[in-house]
């Protein structure tokens, strides 16, 4: 943290304050400063943090048409605002300015549902108990009511909407929420906070707090936060689970993602599209989505030809300068993220993986690379490269395709290519991940489905109605006395 002259305030309690001290933002393309976040003190984060369990009962009680219209405010402010939001997530964030026009419309997608979830959560469902003797005359109510106030950890790699998807389910519920950023791309979230400051909601219901990540284990600790929604890395994810076992925490913590390509899936056009989704969508944020393309496991049955059209398509994407609306692939979020990457490559090659396109670093950018014969072992295999890499596997079989795709440590999702539905089927009960994707690659995420996965992957769901299932508990009335 260095001091600047133009610092973004945060938001503290739903105001704008200086902090005391700056965090720099640069670009990962050109190293060029973009802006400057104000970084909250002890003090200030106290002052956020007793505002929003001050205003919890408050805010838990209001009318779902007030938080329904300030999502809706929001919603309609990121659509008026939209180039000028998706340019600034790519200068923070290096994603190219194609996808990050794509990241804010889901991220009003998810205001939106937000606000659409606030006003028919909540409702009451009615259980008759007079089936059993003891309960004549007895009605239960079911309802849902927030455990409180909610601390939302957001990564890098989606700097607007994986915020949004911590923001408007915990005020669409009726929970105040401290949202912490990326230090590495707190300017997105400042913006929403802005957008957020333009509504009535009460002082204490939000907070965007730029803290560095050593800050972050005060507010992990802190009993006036029950509910944490973490996504980030699994050595961290874990700990804070394993800190604060009396809390519910979510975790969403990344993925190997696998395509599978069966050998029904073979005709010139079917392997054309499964060629082009997955290198597309192994390389569309740089590789750096938890659910992008990492392992392609295919049927002996069309290996040989969908091997060369992957090659083809992973060489016809365009890397370079984010700014540029043609370009494909963005750099890392770093060099040290780009140096990264080259090592888990050379690991694998120096193990007898043999590259097939790519596998160059210039600066903070890795090509888009494919390599075959990837040991078992390699980092590339069993560990999430969060890079534009992957690998190609030829299998014999259904089964053995399910099996190697099983064979991660993760679980997020999967990608499924095929034409036959028993097929879909038996995958869907057979794969070991939070969601199965058939006819395309597992990176694609409607901002309304839940979303979530097993194993290393984490626990618990996002998807804005999932989130505010997690962030509330059902409190039953028993109504005795009725003619029913």
């Amino acid at each position: 943290m260095t001091t600047g002259t133009d610092p973004q305030a945060f938001w503290l309690a739903g105001r704008a304050t200086a902090g005391e001290t700056v965090l720099e933002v640069t670009s990962p393309w050109d190293g060029r400063r973009v802006g400057a976040a104000g970084v909250p003190s002890d003090a200030q984060v106290e002052e956020a943090v007793a505002a929003a369990h001050a205003v919890a009962k408050e805010f838990a009680a209001s009318p779902a048409y007030a938080r329904a219209a300030a999502l809706d405010h929001v919603c309609r402010r990121l659509g008026e605002r939209t180039e000028e939001i998706a340019r600034l997530i790519t200068a923070e964030n290096g994603k190219p300015i194609k996808w990050a026009r794509v990241e804010v419309a889901r991220c009003i997608s998810v205001f939106r549902w937000a606000a659409e979830e606030a006003r028919r959560f909540n409702g009451g469902t009615a259980q008759r108990l007079d089936s059993e003797a003891g309960g004549a005359g007895r009605l239960a109510l079911t309802r849902r009511f927030p455990y409180g106030p909610v601390l939302g950890i957001a990564p890098f790699n989606f700097p607007l909407n994986l915020c949004a998807h911590k923001v408007a389910p915990a005020l669409a519920a009726g929970a105040p929420i401290i949202l912490k950023p990326a230090p590495a791309t707190p300017l997105s979230a400042l913006l929403l906070g802005e957008l957020l400051a333009e509504t009535e909601l009460p002082p204490g219901s939000f907070s965007v707090l730029p803290v560095p990540n050593d800050a972050m284990p005060p507010l992990v600790q802190d009993p006036r936060l029950p509910i944490i929604s973490f996504t980030g890395s699994v050595p961290v994810g874990w700990s804070i689970r394993d800190s604060v076992p009396r809390k519910r925490v979510t975790l969403e913590l990344g993925g190997n993602g696998a395509a599978i390509v069966l050998g029904d899936y073979a005709s010139d056009a079917d392997l054309d599209w499964a060629a082009q989704r997955i290198a597309t969508f192994s390389n569309y944020q740089g590789g750096q989505s938890c659910i992008s393309v990492q392992r392609v496991i295919a049927d002996a049955a069309v290996y040989d030809r969908l091997l060369p059209r992957l090659i083809e398509a992973v060489g016809a994407l365009v890397t370079g300068d984010p700014d540029d609306d043609a370009t494909d692939v963005g750099p890392q979020i770093s060099e040290d993220a780009a140096r990264r990457v080259e090592s888990w490559v050379s690991e694998a090659t120096a193990a007898g993986a043999k590259i097939l396109a790519g596998g160059v670093r210039e600066g903070a950018s890795y090509q888009p690379t494919l390599l075959e014969n990837v040991p078992r072992d390699a980092k590339i295999a069993c560990e999430e490269v969060f890079g534009p890499v992957m690998s190609v596997s030829r299998v014999e079989g259904e089964q053995a395709a399910y099996a190697a795709a099983n064979d991660s440590k993760f679980g997020l999702q999967a990608g499924l290519f095929t034409h036959d539905v028993q097929a879909a089927f038996r995958a869907h009960r057979a794969l070991e991940v939070g969601g199965v994707v058939v006819g395309d690659v597992p990176s694609y995420r409607a901002d309304q489905m839940p979303y979530g996965g097993v194993k290393d992957s984490g626990v618990g769901r996002e998807g804005v109605r999932f989130a505010m299932e997690d962030y509330t508990y059902e409190r039953v009335m028993v109504l005795a006395g009725l003619e029913l």
